[in-house]
């Protein structure tokens, strides 16, 4: 167990260590001039040079990888280039407004999705089951800044004008103070979520419900509730482990385009920004930090998965 861990750290890391490859070449692919674009475009070509000098950017591109991963490291992130603010103070409130906003998602969505699931499982063919696999094929084509538009001409509009259409945070006061400007994103991004999960639980739990065990058992007499909650979700926890895992990634690249839409202060909204700003300390920050955040919870999702399901930990060894 302890070297299949290992493993998938030693897998884990290098996967982020090609991230970091790809993030830096792109955001240096990234058009525009950044001292052109920081000095204006009444700059002189020498004032332009200058800038580039101060900044490393006239460097081989492997001789600035190199700096900027041994910084990466030790989370040395540098400074904001159109504000000056060190990158670890730009990001924090706004990774704690994430983490707030898809931890409240989370919250509502996993156990829907459970609940749902089952039910579409124990009923093939029901309401439940049409509703979800219908819902499936129009969620899917729809990517989730409409989604978050649809919401918002819904519910913050002359329709119903319920809820603010955007989540402008007042800095004085503690985000959950503030809980109405949570709804409408949560409620986008687990509308953009809620079909696609509930259908992977539901096929887990069908696979269950139809293996051999669960018919003998009952051709036994077992009451189907017995069968679905004693013998079924027991054997399905690790696959709904990783679908909430799953869930979770999900949510962590959701919200790019839901907080853009609601203008909600996540990291979503400061990577878009960053990028339209040619920030690229903050954008190759933000990046890395949401590739971290989707490997940890895939390779936590993996481990428990292996945990919680004995013939899996066999073939681990």
């Amino acid at each position: 167990m302890i070297i299949y861990i290992l493993r998938r750290l030693a897998y884990a890391a290098a996967m982020l260590l090609a991230i970091s490859v790809l993030v830096f070449f792109f955001t240096q692919a990234l058009p525009g001039n950044v001292a052109r674009q920081l000095l204006g475009q009444n700059a002189t070509a020498a004032e332009v040079s200058r800038l580039r000098a101060q900044l490393g950017l006239d460097r081989p591109l492997l001789s600035q990888y190199t700096e900027w991963i041994g910084h990466l490291l030790t989370l040395n992130l540098g400074s904001s280039l159109t504000s000056g603010t060190p990158v670890t103070q730009l990001i924090a409130d706004r990774a704690v407004n994430s983490a707030v906003l898809v931890g409240i998602t989370s919250a509502v969505l996993i156990p829907a999705v459970l609940i749902l699931g089952m039910l579409a499982a124990r009923h093939p063919g029901g309401i439940v089951d049409s509703v979800v696999s219908g819902t499936v094929l129009v969620v899917m084509a729809l990517p989730e800044f409409i989604i978050a538009v649809l919401v918002v001409v819904l519910l913050a509009s002359n329709v119903f004008h319920i809820l603010p259409p955007t989540s402008v945070i007042n800095p004085g006061a503690s985000l959950l103070s503030q809980w109405n400007l949570l709804v409408l994103p949560a409620l986008a991004l687990v509308i953009g979520s809620l079909p696609y999960l509930t259908e992977s639980v539901k096929t887990v739990l069908r696979e269950e419900l139809g293996s051999e065990h669960i018919t003998w058992a009952r051709l036994s007499g077992v009451p189907e509730w017995r069968l679905l909650w004693r013998h079924a979700m027991p054997n399905a926890i690790g696959p709904t482990l990783q679908v909430a895992g799953t869930t979770l990634v999900y949510l962590t690249g959701g919200i790019v385009a839901v907080e853009n839409v609601f203008a909600f202060p996540g990291i979503g909204e400061g990577l878009t920004t960053a990028v339209a700003n040619r920030d690229i300390p903050v954008v190759q920050a933000i990046a890395m930090l949401l590739a971290a955040v989707a490997l940890a919870v895939y390779l936590l999702a993996d481990v428990l998965h292996l945990l919680l399901s004995p013939r899996l930990r066999t073939v681990a060894r």
